[in-house]
């Protein structure tokens, strides 16, 4: 059986999807059909030896509806260099989402990377590319095949650079600094102050040639400021290297022209001179540059981390002989042989050997996995002890690991709802702040008469306090740590939405089979009656089931298996059908089977023990040894190790939890018990459960629905939250907001509780940005010292400019924060 989602289009209401389940159902080969009308996907389970999916597509459009192909539309991430704040982002963002043929496209500003959604028939991926250099941005261009490391060098290199500048900056800037100020201080005797009064009072004009020699080169250095940001000035988009150029170049200009006055011996004194606050200005800013650089590197490690995983060979038999190759020259059908010690190179299957492999990158559990032939394995889990072959089966993108690369990029590159008011808010702020400091610059030069120095220092501080980058990295620094922190637990969230959406859940519906339970029937209670020990009982009815297909004979006979019990041959077998089986073992005659066959045979059974077990939610099998009732062997589909524990998590966060099931009440109500779930929907058919949760939606409740089969996947759809187990169908986690690699239910508190942290901390950060921006303004402006008249309340540039540095640096080092979460 194989199981697709496709996309339909055309449907307008319920008996749309109705209609186009019907069809596809009747198909000679398809098992299930469902369709989600919200999604406008089908879900179709079908046997690819008996129908074509192209059938399928031709069924679905004969009926008047398209099947769109997924690869119409294709997903590309493009690097982008020369942003250096949001209001860069929300521009390319805008312009992007503008061209025909672009389905979606979001700009991260922390990882410097846009991602788009286009139809290649409608648009060139070169149009899309020409359309940000167009904005005066650079489209990185590397090979695909090495990405990661690629760009991980030029995140070094550009590190590298920055500091680089800073630090021939700071070099001539904080000479500039002491000159200026050194004669001001009164109140200290500084190295050099009296020359330097001396020189500004006696030679002006060499005082000044000085200054200004010291700020060329900080101005040089800083020179991409100027460049981007009147580029941006002259394209109506202004950023905030447009903020720091109009800021810097003021004070510059300004004191060039004092410079000609004293020249020429219209100015005696030189304390009209900004020369070093245009230097440290643009010193600090680059200190800020720098230090955001390396936190928002931090911010990505965990998909670093993932993408460094794999190994870069891998040794095949070719010919009979082992040779080593580079693990991306690996084909399907390969046979690879990993030593202890080694990697796995690609996804495949056991075909010789056993051994323990080490899958905590796939699962975040450090346990070591035991594998024998006909097990799969992953690529980049480790191989622990024996040496091991096995079949390549998935290879490159098709890969466990690149899939959970891709989850967790495109978890990264999305946005959170959360997100719009910043995004909104970054789009319009530094026009708003431009015309701010022009504003207060004119208001304070009429008010007090005339004074250029004095509106001037409040035009500067203005331009420069005001931080867009705060703003820009609010959220997507906290999404990009929150979503690899997940995945370092196992926990893959595909998106912001999803992020957001979880912390907001108060209701979690639980699927019973394979997700609360094992999934499957296992021995749980042997119960011999006659003079026969336990081992002994186990032992005959599992030689009697051995020929048997049944379930429940497979049940016992793992339960045999597990004890190392050797079986013994079974003699004239017979399949009673609906009741057991009848064998000879030995000279013993041996029945096992259920109520009506022991009936059948007039054996007498012990009602107590019966009515217990039914109660505990356990199918009874009845073992008669020579027409005498031996014992009873109880199956049930056994609850996982961490079921509980979980769901006591849940409750103590305050959540209430719903168990959903196709299952009689009774052995629902069992099962329930035993976990500690309260609310209990039972006996409620495949198709059925989506609106179940949907009746719980309609209370009013943000519902999560956790479930690993086909017939969860339109309640995985329904729900507020779908989680997905991660041993479970494609389909259910295709339908899913996020997938659990572990299938350990204590990792559904864990989510939730990871999505209540990031969204705290993208509060935080908001809170942050907004509020030093909303405060940071106003004094800049000099509202303190219109309020007070105390000049001391009025913002010294230089401040400004260490202020919106430090801004940056504190919501990154916030989201930073994140990185402590640890799963209980």
């Amino acid at each position: 059986m194989e199981s697709k989602i496709l996309d339909i289009r055309g449907m307008t209401c319920a008996a749309c999807a109705q209609r186009i389940e019907k069809i596809v159902g009747r198909l000679e080969g398809v098992a299930q059909a469902n369709v989600n009308l919200a999604s406008e996907k089908l879900f179709v389970e079908y046997d690819s030896s008996k129908v074509e999916l192209d059938t399928i597509k031709s069924a679905v459009a004969k009926i008047g509806f398209e099947v769109l192909e997924k690869q119409a539309l294709q997903t590309v991430t493009i690097p982008i260099g020369g942003m250096t704040c949001a209001a860069c982002s929300q521009r390319i963002e805008k312009v992007l989402n503008k061209l025909e043929g672009v389905q979606s496209a979001s700009v991260n500003l922390a990882t410097e990377k846009a991602t788009v959604t286009y139809n290649p028939q409608q648009i060139r991926l070169s149009a899309i590319r020409a359309a940000i250099e167009r904005l005066g941005y650079t489209v990185l261009q590397f090979d695909k095949s090495d990405a990661a490391e690629e760009d991980r060098k030029r995140r070094k290199r550009a590190i590298k650079t920055m500091w680089t500048k800073f630090i021939v900056s700071a070099v001539f800037a904080f000479p500039l600094l002491y000159i200026a100020m050194a004669p001001m201080i009164k109140w200290v005797t500084l190295p050099f102050a009296g020359k330097l009064n001396m020189m500004m009072m006696g030679y002006p004009l060499y005082y000044a040639v000085l200054e200004l020699l010291l700020t060329v080169p900080v101005i040089a250095v800083g020179y991409r400021f100027y460049t981007v940001g009147f580029k941006a000035l002259l394209r109506r988009s202004p950023n905030m290297d447009s903020l720091i150029a109009v800021g810097t170049t003021a004070a510059v200009a300004f004191s060039l022209y004092n410079v000609f006055l004293i020249a020429g011996g219209g100015m005696k004194a030189v304390d009209s001179l900004y020369f070093e606050t245009a230097g440290v200005i643009i010193t600090l800013i680059l200190l800020g540059k720098s230090l955001e650089a390396v936190s928002k590197g931090r911010t990505g490690e965990a998909i670093k981390k993932l993408m460094g995983l794999a190994p870069k060979t891998a040794i095949i038999i070719e010919n009979g002989e082992e040779k080593e190759i580079p693990a991306d020259e690996v084909e399907i059908g390969d046979i690879i042989v990993v030593k202890p010690g080694a990697k796995i190179p690609v996804d495949g299957t056991v075909t010789e050997g056993s051994t323990a492999i080490d899958e905590s990158m796939l699962t975040g559990e450090s346990m070591p996995v035991d594998k024998k032939s006909g097990d799969p394995v992953y690529a980049a889990s480790i191989n622990t002890t024996g040496t091991v072959r096995f079949r390549a089966e998935k290879i490159g993108s098709d890969t466990a690991l690149a899939h959970i690369i891709k989850l967790v990029e495109d978890a990264q590159g999305s946005k959170a709802p959360i997100a719009q008011m910043a995004d909104i808010v970054s789009g319009w702020f530094v026009p708003v702040v431009c015309a701010i400091a022009l504003i207060a610059g004119a208001a304070w030069l009429i008010g007090t008469g005339g004074d250029v120095k004095f509106s001037l220092t409040i035009f500067i501080s203005v331009l420069v306090i005001a931080c867009p980058c705060a703003l820009g990295l609010a959220t997507p620094t906290a999404i990009m740590v929150g979503t690899g922190k997940g995945a370092e637990n196992g926990i893959l969230i595909k998106g912001g939405e999803a992020l957001e959406i979880a912390h907001k859940i108060n209701t979690i519906v639980f699927d019973k089979t394979g997700t609360i339970t094992e999934g499957k029937p296992a021995v749980t209670d042997i119960l011999p009656t006659q003079d026969i020990s336990a081992d002994e009982l186990l032992l005959l009815t599992a030689s009697a089931e051995k020929p048997s297909e049944h379930p429940l004979g497979q049940a016992i006979l793992s339960g045999a298996e597990a004890k190392g019990l050797a079986l013994l041959k079974a003699e004239d077998f017979d399949s009673l059908t609906g009741r057991g089986v009848r064998a000879r073992i030995g000279e013993r005659l041996v029945l096992a089977g259920n109520r009506k066959l022991m009936e059948e045979q007039d054996i007498e059974l012990a009602e107590a023990e019966t009515d217990r077990l039914a109660s505990e939610g356990k199918t009874p099998v009845f073992v008669a040894i020579d027409g005498r009732l031996a014992g009873v062997i109880a199956i049930a589909d056994v609850v996982k190790p961490s079921s509980k524990a979980a769901i006591e998590t849940l409750h103590k966060m305050g959540i209430e939890v719903v168990m959903i099931t196709g299952d009689n009440r009774k052995t629902a109500e069992a099962i329930a018990k035993q976990v500690g779930i309260e609310k209990v929907l039972a006996e409620v058919l495949p198709q059925d459960k989506s609106n179940e949760v949907k009746k719980l939606q309609g209370e009013g409740r943000k519902v999560a629905m956790v479930g690993d089969g086909i017939n969860d996947a339109p309640a995985l759809a329904q729900a507020d939250i779908g989680i997905a187990i991660g041993s479970g169908t494609d389909v259910a986690m295709e339908s899913a907001d996020i997938v659990l690699m572990r299938s350990d239910l204590k990792d559904v508190p864990t989510a939730i509780k990871l999505s209540k942290r990031t969204i705290r901390n993208i509060k935080q950060n908001l809170f942050w940005a907004f509020g030093y921006n909303t405060v940071g303004i106003p004094i800049a402006a000099g509202l303190l010292y219109l309020i007070t008249g105390n000049a001391d309340l009025l913002l010294n540039p230089i401040f400004a400019a260490a202020a919106m540095s430090l801004s940056s640096v504190s919501v990154l080092t916030n989201a930073l924060r994140l990185k402590r979460f640890k799963a209980e």
